[in-house]
């Protein structure tokens, strides 16, 4: 399970902005002007983006050199990167580019402020990611989870089986377990069954999932779960997985609590972004 590679959809997001139509600078900037561009942090968190960044523009013909790779800690003053080429194209990436750095970097920070406050309660306590991210940056954003010290889960719908309550509110706890079971093993899929209580946490494990996803309970009533597990000798044969409304406040308590790792949606959903601006120079006649 994981992401794909960052930097698909350029394009589009370039159409999106009507990039070769620039009209202001169609109108205010010769053909032959160069610029150069130097993409500056703002605030302190952790970078992410400057992969696609580069690619974005190396895709427009402009040249690019890198100061700092994804993963680095910046704070305020930090050169990313630089770009060189023709006035018209840096100004018109500009804002995409921004943007897109802006918003994964936000993402990788606030994957990393989970992380640091998890790992003080356990060490080995992970992080992972949801499918609550933007339609059309899904990769982007789980990439930027892992460049904040996070996993990525599973990336879509075919990643793995993930039986949740909805999947059992319509055909029952028992048979969408069964079948489950018989569809992972046949196809060699990962498996996920979310459970409610320690009773169906028990069945699940002895039945072999590998995975349970425990969601929208309490740290006490994970460690139920993880203490009743234990105390019928199967916790060494699953990974317990909490979920729903975990954030920075609670973490360390789940982290306390037995789990293994927790799922975090808003590290993508409601990640605040982090701030950085592209501070230009006229430079001689574009090649």
């Amino acid at each position: 399970m994981g992401s794909s590679e960052p930097g698909r959809g350029l394009e589009a997001f370039l159409r999106e902005d009507h990039f070769a139509k620039d009209v202001t600078s169609l109108a205010s900037i010769p053909i032959r002007m160069g610029a150069s561009a130097r993409l500056v942090a703002q605030g302190t968190g952790i970078l992410s983006g400057v992969a696609v960044a580069r690619a974005l523009a190396r895709s427009v013909g402009l040249t690019v050199r890198l100061h700092a790779r994804d993963g680095d800690r910046v704070s305020p003053g930090t050169l990313v990167l630089t770009l060189t080429g023709p006035a018209r194209k840096v100004l018109a990436v500009e804002r995409t580019l921004v943007n897109l750095v802006m918003h994964l970097s936000g993402v990788a920070t606030a994957t990393h402020s989970v992380v640091v406050r998890a790992r003080r309660a356990n060490p080995r306590f992970r992080v992972a990611a949801t499918r609550k991210t933007l339609p059309g940056l899904r990769d982007l954003e789980k990439s930027a989870v892992t460049h904040g010290g996070g996993e990525p889960h599973r990336r879509d719908l075919s990643d793995a089986v993930l039986v949740k309550g909805n999947h059992q509110r319509l055909v029952g706890f028992e048979p969408s377990l069964e079948s489950a079971l018989r569809y992972a093993r046949a196809h060699r899929i990962p498996l996920m069954v979310e459970v409610h209580d320690r009773n169906e946490a028990l069945e699940a494990a002895r039945a072999g999932v590998p995975r349970l996803l425990l969601d929208n309970l309490s740290p006490s009533q994970v460690a139920g779960i993880h203490q009743h597990l234990i105390r019928a000798g199967v916790r060494a044969k699953v990974e317990l997985e909490a979920t729903g409304s975990i954030g920075i406040d609670n973490v360390e308590a789940y982290a306390r609590s037995g789990a293994d790792l927790a799922s975090v949606g808003y590290i993508t959903h409601s990640a605040k972004a982090l701030p950085f601006h592209l501070v230009l120079a006229r430079r001689g006649p574009a090649r």
